[in-house]
């Protein structure tokens, strides 16, 4: 779901434009009762992503009893062993969070993780949330994004390889899905498409994913297209939100999801 700047208000029932892809129970924001709070759990080590998201228009969208940081606020240093030690010490504390909003759905279908393999918590406490998942839910789907090592600069971190490979490993054991994404495939869609002068985060198996629709809208023109011109260039390199080539290896199942 895309929520736009100032979409929520307090007191009232202003959603401002919200566009949802797949089926999305709005249930309880078109109540009186409205405090729209979304079932995420924020978890770091360190506090600075957090607090950025606690101090922005979008922090009442997040539970705060859904909001972890390691009281120690150090980080894993982007060390994978460190960030997996420091999940399985606080493995109650976060468990009982996930256990909260779990008994809290009406019919819980699955798990989504977004994260990152190379620093020190998205590989090792990531790599450990997805173990805890998969043996406490072992029936229910889980789905990761991961954002993935950029292949065509050298990290100053000289340990990312091995943060990645040990992720590795978990991903491929514990997750039904994972969604391959990296920063630099992400940078160049927000400038080449969104215009964008410094890009921001954003938000089968290990699938490419591509999108055609990412364009700003003052860049945006009107003409008539087929599905056979929109299949051709969610193919193209431009639009893949990774860094790879699709010439390289082979495609087991292609799947277009087109409105």
């Amino acid at each position: 779901m895309v929520v736009p700047k100032k979409a929520f208000t307090h007191g009232d029932i202003s959603f401002g434009k919200v566009v949802v892809f797949g089926k999305v129970i709005l249930s309880a924001l078109l109540s009186f009762s409205l405090f729209p709070y979304r079932r995420a759990l924020l978890i770091d080590l360190e506090p600075r992503v957090i607090n950025q998201i606690q101090t922005s228009e979008f922090k009442n969208l997040y539970n705060p009893e859904n909001i972890y940081m390691s009281k120690e606020g150090g980080g894993a240093g982007n060390n994978w062993a460190k960030g997996y030690s420091q999940a399985e010490a606080v493995q109650e504390e976060i468990c009982e969070m996930i256990d909260r909003e779990a008994d809290g759905s009406d019919s819980l279908e699955g798990f989504m993780l977004l994260h990152s393999i190379a620093g020190g918590t998205g590989s090792g406490m990531g790599s450990y949330l997805l173990e805890t998942l998969s043996d406490r839910y072992p029936k229910k789907l889980l789905q990761t994004y991961s954002v993935f090592p950029m292949l065509t600069e050298t990290s100053d971190v000289v340990v990312q390889p091995y943060n990645s490979v040990l992720t590795l490993k978990r991903l491929a054991l514990n997750a039904d899905a994972v969604v391959v994404l990296d920063n630099t495939a992400l940078n160049r869609i927000a400038a080449d498409r969104l215009k964008l002068s410094n890009g921001a985060e954003f938000f089968g198996y290990t699938p490419l994913t591509a999108n055609t629709s990412i364009v700003h809208q003052a860049h945006s023109t009107v003409r008539k297209t087929t599905v056979m011109d929109v299949m051709r260039r969610l193919l193209q390199q431009k639009n893949l939100m990774v860094s790879a080539s699709t010439r390289r290896g082979a495609y087991i199942s292609v799947l277009n999801i087109i409105q």
